[in-house]
């Protein structure tokens, strides 16, 4: 008996609709290759419409106290709790991860995160007023900046949907949310949880591709583009939002680099770093997968971390696994690509293959003898594939750590506390880890430098992003 694939819908202005002109997307489940479920190609009358209710609905929601705005928040984070096996049934089948690792690593940090952006709301931060000049004084006012168009991408779509939605309400903006093409499912439950909770037009969701995110960058009305994806698509967003000086926020690629020194626990160091090179089917901008190791221990770590690998298990969502499938066909093209075009220098230690015949699962995978300059190093996989490279000392592992274009995240491994402090000074990247790899905390902020883009996820950094500053000044003598 065949099962007629589940219907999703946009939702505008408190309802759920088709798109304006009917065209849908086929969306796979990625741990069988099957279409699940359909959801709408939204054109240019989608976003126009989502666009115009949040426009509306921004002066009412911009002028709620704090404390009505923190209400509605923590109403939303009961809602997720209450919900929360609908919310992980839904995103393991929109991503094919295991059941278990959403319950545990998702679910909680996301409930958490909207109940620290609901307390943020009441938390704004100015300079005191005063009289900076002889009868005149002054006040900061921190306000909404307006109507936000958000992207959430594939790897996480319900957390990373939090983490622009969250300070984004808080705030005081009103949101237009688009979900990946590939994993709109979640997104839509969202909608349905959220929609019953907040004024409408106060969050709207609209679901497509490529050309749909573009449109909602380029229309006139948003006042903010907030977008989570690759460098390429982050470059795009920054040059339409420049045509009209839009603000833009956005988290983008990782390569992070892990410097594993001699004086490392390795057994503790490996079992971690596999974890953390491997969790979400290494799908993460901050994974542990570019590893390096200094040479006096090289060998023996490496024996270690592809002992790990062949350990390590992938499979259905309701197995026993560590990790889900690649998100998408074209992703396991992209890292099946990576290995078949190694260097001649390169040796695969563990993995480096296809599992099964059904959905887009990859072993977990090892490679080293690489060199600085390769493509593997240099370019971020997104898949679960962990590289190691050797360095000499102290200012070679700083050498390879820093060459390349992104500057997410990075962890330094070493019983050795001024080298700890030397290195995370040195390391140019949004986040340091030391002894440890991937933990994060709603309380700290979350963001690169260079090619990972710019702007702070979680924490009062990222809640400031979606402010803007005011200065008001008064005569005393009025």
């Amino acid at each position: 008996m065949t099962t007629e694939p589940r219907r999703l819908r946009n939702y505008i202005n408190g309802e759920f609709r088709d798109a304006a002109d009917g065209r849908t997307i086929d969306v796979i489940n990625p741990a069988t290759g099957e279409v699940y479920a359909t959801s709408p190609l939204s054109g240019q009358a989608d976003v126009d419409a989502a666009m115009e209710a949040a426009a509306a609905a921004f002066p009412a929601w911009r002028d709620a106290t704090p404390a009505e705005r923190q209400r509605v928040l923590l109403k939303i984070a009961d809602a997720f709790e209450e919900r929360a096996e609908e919310l992980i049934a839904v995103e393991s089948e929109n991503t094919g991860k295991p059941l278990e690792l959403v319950r545990t690593e998702e679910i909680p940090p996301m409930v958490d995160q909207i109940r620290f952006f609901a307390g943020a709301a009441r938390m704004l931060e100015g300079r005191s007023a005063g009289e900076y000049m002889e009868g005149l004084t002054s006040i900061v006012r921190r306000e909404p900046v307006g109507v936000c168009a958000q992207v959430a991408p594939w790897n996480y779509p319900m957390m990373m949907a939090v983490w622009k939605f969250a300070p984004a309400l808080a705030a005081g903006n009103t949101v237009v949310l688009k979900p990946s093409d590939t994993t709109p499912a979640s997104t839509a439950l969202f909608a349905e949880i959220i929609g019953a909770i907040v004024p409408k037009g106060v969050f709207n969701v609209i679901c497509g591709d490529r050309d749909t995110g573009r449109a909602m960058v380029e229309h006139p009305t948003p006042a903010m583009a907030s977008i989570t994806g690759s460098v390429r698509a982050g470059m795009q967003v920054a040059e339409s939002a420049a045509k009209d000086l839009k603000r833009v926020h956005l988290e983008l690629g990782g390569k992070a680099p892990v410097v594993v020194f001699e004086d490392t626990d390795i057994p503790k160091a490996v079992e971690d770093i596999a974890v953390a090179g491997y969790f979400n089917a290494g799908q993460d901008c901050t994974a542990a997968t570019r590893v390096l190791v200094q040479e006096s221990i090289h060998d023996e770590f490496v024996a270690a971390l592809a002992a790990a690998a062949a350990e390590t298990k992938t499979g259905a969502p309701d197995e026993d696994v560590l990790y889900g499938p690649l998100n998408n066909a074209n992703q396991l093209a992209q890292v099946t690509g990576f290995i078949e075009r190694l260097p001649a220098h390169a040796k695969v230690e563990a993995g480096g293959h296809r599992v099964g015949d059904k959905g887009y699962f990859y072993a977990p995978t090892v490679v080293s003898g690489l060199k600085q300059d390769d493509e593997i190093i240099q370019n971020e996989v997104f898949g679960p594939v962990i590289t190691v490279q050797s360095f000499t000392d102290e200012a070679q592992a700083l050498e390879y750590a820093n060459g390349v274009e992104y500057a997410l995240a990075s962890s330094v491994w070493t019983k050795d506390h001024g080298r700890a402090m030397r290195m995370s000074k040195a390391l140019d990247f949004g986040c340091v880890w030391i002894n440890t790899h991937i933990p994060l905390v709603a309380e700290m902020p979350h963001g690169g430098f260079k090619k990972s883009g710019y702007g702070k996820d979680l924490s009062a950094y990222g809640f400031d992003d979606y402010t803007r500053i005011k200065h008001v000044m008064t005569s005393l003598d009025a």
